[in-house]
């Protein structure tokens, strides 16, 4: 195609003017990228204003030029400026083709743009159009302009794609976390949570993304548990100059900035525990219970980035890159928190409470070599840490209700719940590219460590505690020791290790075929344990004269040795060391599993150009899937120790074809088939208990190994302009074998992960727009708006008796799929003039999903469904001459209610999610915030 186009600049340029004059014609590539087309380079007849700019495919004409001997100046924001001498003859065309390289001696203010090639969105346009598959991106530029803080924010910005408010869980086209796969650099990466199959891009700060892309339809280079997309994080690179930036801001949210806040006692302002190495025990001993007091709840955040390169005689070149930050946050949410099957169990309506203190640390160091032109190595490591501390009470209005109450279960009832969650994360990878002749070699290799953990989560119950509110020291509360269990400490560990790899050869038969041949490997190990200690209260009527003062009970001094002691408490443990008591003694784990993955695959796809217009891509892939999963649990009895396995081989076919109706349009189809695989949390049937809620696994899930997905893509694509597009896409998906969250019909309410029919269907449709309504001179975007919209339809048949480990029936033939919102909206509007040095960018971001359901019910039970959630921000930013930015954000301004529901056969009632925080029918509140930002 770019010879077409080559030839009919040529053609123009020939005999469109008259044979007194003469053309240059040519096209740029872009020695950085790998010879690519360098889009939007300027090029100018030195000493005069004609001039010309090359187009998406790097090409130009300067045409009807007078006979003589010119230089021609080309250029390209921090690329080096070359000057070429060509001579125009009459009824000639002259063509000069030119590589262009970044410069050595860039100025400091064209650092950053030298890497915008892939980050911003007119660039990113051009890769979305001159892609294979079908795939979206948002990059750095455009997360910076809305004030996008992180990964999941930016994904929600594209369509189809929505989040879980209040949770890290994001949906694409309806599917949740186990449908989804996250890479960085084409290289996978591990999961922070023992609930969740991905990790939390909420980690991921705009800092270190150059973007975000979201590839819906499948390609073979993808591994085969794909089935609503694959989430791919670019890490910043460098190329340029050195420079160095750093930041500063400052944030209060309207719901927080009045409270007196608490958090957990012996954790750190950076989101760390320094206990972490000691023995669980020895911290219920020598620790305390009580949240402790925090000054102003005011959230701040920090950081730099600075890079350079070295430039060498034989023209290799040496980048390095490094950024830093910090950010923490207060929030607090008011609300119920409710647990309601059939009947209800406990309800804290409207008096429940939870203060949460934040924090995220990214470190990340990036080495850039280019050997030359036809070689280089990068190596990314990758440093995050992230810490959530909780303080919840419920009940706080005396009129708490436990159905299982032994004072009273009308009211009274009241818990607190003390958790501090902590992941650290070490990524590190070392990827490769390779160019000789027709040959090219792209490769990774990378290992991940995660250590995530829930190191000293405090829990107390109490009866009538209206006592604590009514001014009359004759009346207290009193514990609620039901079992010893309800008053504790508990403690988890996670830790996952992966190593994985790709390589890819490409082989350039000629200009109409090109063909891949690659691998895709990984080998990921999970160890988890839990271990829980109990306080029996040994006076069931012991009365507690101060609510904020548990440490003064919870001591040494008061711990029943003996029946002589007079004691007011013993510790318990579940799992006790052999041949000691399991009262006052330490234990061992309460439960446990350990998990192995390994799958290796090849695959082989061609590259088919069938004339001017047609771009076919076969392919097929062959995965081999082994999964190991023992584990040690307590809730199952003496079923509850046990390994299971899965092995199967997989071949897996896929077709993506595009037509290009034009230079601006494209018509996209795409089929292929693809797998799921449970995930380790899924298997395991280790249960975790919330103050409402209690999630856990199901080992039947491996009886049939996978869910096997047909999907069916087509997309029309016009991009009417450089920073322009309108699309049109249907979707459609066949999964057989489906898993979804249930919630199991039995006394506990426990939600599990079950196999609920023979298929489930998903069909919909996907509309995005951009454009602009203003243009100054250069014809760059000053009013700017986009939207993007989904609508889809999900169905699946349910059996309607499941036997197994955990057994259920369906009420109902069918229903909609888990996770499915069947409406998604972002919109947003951007205004961005210049007045002299000051260039300030207004946007107004506005995003919608609709009801969705967050866990199925079983027998009886309605569904949970998560009530729709809109959401509106406005991000002003102000760059002051070209090193000096001051920032302004107003956000979540519609302060929309967060609510979970259970459907009853008499209406809706409020109920909390397993995947949401600890309250539900809550606000939020707004968040105003300031950033002060300088380039050295």
């Amino acid at each position: 195609m770019r010879q077409i186009l080559l030839i009919l600049l040529l053609f123009s340029a020939v005999f469109s003017y008259s044979q007194s004059t003469g053309s240059i014609v040519g096209k740029l590539t872009d020695k950085e990228y790998n010879d690519e087309p360098l889009p939007f380079a300027n090029i100018l007849i030195k000493g005069t204003t004609k001039g010309a700019t090359s187009d998406m495919d790097g090409l130009y004409s300067l045409d009807n030029m007078e006979p003589g001997t010119y230089t021609v100046v080309f250029s390209f924001v921090g690329y080096q400026t070359q000057e070429v001498e060509a001579t125009v003859v009459a009824g000639k065309v002259t063509e000069i083709n030119l590589p262009m390289s970044a410069s050595a001696a860039s100025l400091d203010e064209i650092v950053i743009t030298t890497t915008t090639k892939r980050e911003s969105e007119v660039a990113l346009l051009l890769d979305q159009k001159k892609a294979v598959e079908i795939k979206q991106s948002i990059g750095a530029e455009e997360l910076s302009r809305k004030g996008v803080s992180d990964a999941a924010g930016a994904v929600a910005k594209i369509s189809g794609v929505s989040k879980q408010e209040g949770s890290s869980n994001v949906y694409v086209r309806g599917l949740g976390d186990r449908y989804l796969n996250t890479t960085m650099n084409g290289l996978s990466l591990p999961s922070n949570d023992v609930n969740k199959k991905n990790i939390d891009l909420n980690l991921f700060s705009s800092d270190i993304i150059e973007n975000v892309s979201i590839s819906k339809a499948y390609s073979t280079n993808f591994y085969g548990d794909f089935s609503a997309g694959n989430v791919n994080i670019t890490s910043k690179n460098y190329k340029g100059n050195g420079f160095f930036e750093a930041f500063i801001g400052s944030c209060f949210n309207t719901n927080t900035i009045d409270k007196d806040f608490v958090k957990s006692e012996g954790t750190g302002y950076f989101g760390d525990y320094a206990r972490y190495n000691h023995n669980p025990f020895a911290v219920v001993l020598s620790h305390g219970i009580d949240p402790e007091s925090v000054e102003t709840p005011i959230n701040t955040s920090f950081g730099a980035a600075g890079g350079k390169s070295f430039d060498f005689k034989n023209g290799s070149r040496l980048s390095l890159f490094a950024t830093a930050s910090f950010d923490n946050g207060y929030e607090y949410r008011k609300g119920t928190n409710q647990d309601f099957t059939l009947v209800e169990k406990k309800a804290y309506i409207d008096s429940a409470e939870e203060y949460e203190y934040s924090t995220t640390t990214t470190a990340l160091a990036n080495v850039n070599y280019r050997i030359d032109d036809k070689n280089s190595l990068k190596y990314n490591s990758l440093y995050i840490n992230s810490s959530s501390d909780v303080v919840g009470y419920f009940g706080i209005d005396g009129k708490g209700r436990n159905r299982d109450g032994i004072a009273s279960t009308d009211e009274g009832f009241y818990q607190m719940n003390v958790q501090f969650d902590q992941t650290q994360m070490f990524v590190n990878q070392l990827l490769g590219e390779h160019t000789s002749g027709k040959f090219k070699v792209d490769w990774g290799f990378g290992y991940n460590k995660v250590y995530s953990k829930q190191p000293d989560r405090k829990r107390v119950s109490l009866e009538n505690y209206q006592f604590a509110l009514d001014n009359d020291p004759a009346t207290n509360p009193i514990f609620y020791n039901n079992v010893d269990y309800d008053n504790q400490r508990y403690f988890q560990n996670i830790e996952d290790d992966e190593y994985n790899g790709i390589a890819n050869l490409a082989y350039e038969v000629s200009e109409k075929l090109k063909f891949n041949l690659g691998y895709n490997g990984r080998s990921k190990t999970r160890n988890f344990n839990n271990v829980r200690y109990g306080y029996r209260i040994v006076d069931t009527d012991y009365q507690i004269t101060d609510v904020n003062n548990f440490n003064s009970i919870f001591n040494v001094e008061n711990l029943n040795i003996n029946e002589n002691t007079g004691g007011v408490y013993e510790i318990t443990v579940i799992n006790n060391i052999p041949g000691q008591s399991n009262t006052n003694r330490p234990g061992l784990p309460e439960n446990t599993y350990n998990g192995k993955l390994d799958i290796y695959a090849g695959y082989l796809n061609a590259e088919i150009k069938a004339g001017d217009k047609w771009l076919f891509v076969p392919g097929v892939r062959l995965e081999s899937v082994d999964q190991q999963i023992a584990y040690d649990v307590i809730n199952l009895g003496n079923s509850g120790n046990n390994e299971i396995s899965y092995y199967c081989n997989f071949f897996l076919p896929s077709l993506n074809i595009k037509y290009a109706v034009n230079d601006d349009m494209n018509i996209r189809l795409s089929g292929s088939q693809t797998i799921s695989i449970p995930e380790f949390k899924e298997v395991a049937p280790f249960v975790y208990e919330n103050i409402s809620t209690r999630i856990g696994g199901n080992p039947d899930l491996l009886d049939k190994g996978v869910s096997k997905i047909l999907n069916l893509d087509l997309k029309y694509e016009w991009f009417f302009s450089k920073s322009e597009i309108f699309s049109l896409g249907a979707f459609a998906k066949e999964i057989n074998d489906p898993v979804n969250l249930v919630v199991v019909g039995d006394a506990t309410g426990t939600q599990r992960y079950v196999r609920t029919g023979d298929k489930a269907t998903v069909y919909g449709v996907e509309l995005e727009v951009r454009k602009d309504l203003i243009r100054d001179e250069n014809e760059n975007g000053v009013l700017s708006a986009g939207l993007n919209a989904t609508y889809m339809h999900t169905d699946q048949d349910l059996y309607s008796q499941i036997d197994g480990t955990f057994d259920l029936s369906f009420d109902k033939d069918s229903d909609a799929l888990q996770g499915a919102s069947p409406f998604l909206f972002n919109a947003d509007i951007s205004y961005s003039p210049t007045f002299n040095n000051y260039k300030p960018v207004a946007n107004l971001v506005f995003s919608y999903f609709d009801d969705r359901i967050d866990a199925l019910g079983s027998g009886q039970l309605g569904n949970i469904v998560e009530k729709s959630v809109p959401t509106l921000d406005f991000i002003w930013k102000n760059t002051i001459k070209d090193n000096f930015e001051i920032n302004l954000s107003f956000k979540n301004l519609l302060n929309p209610t967060i609510k979970y529901v259970r459907e009853a056969r008499l209406g809706d009632v409020v109920v909390n999610s397993a995947n949401g925080k600890g309250v539900s029918d809550y606000k939020r509140g707004m968040d105003l915030g300031l950033q002060l930002k300088y380039k050295f």
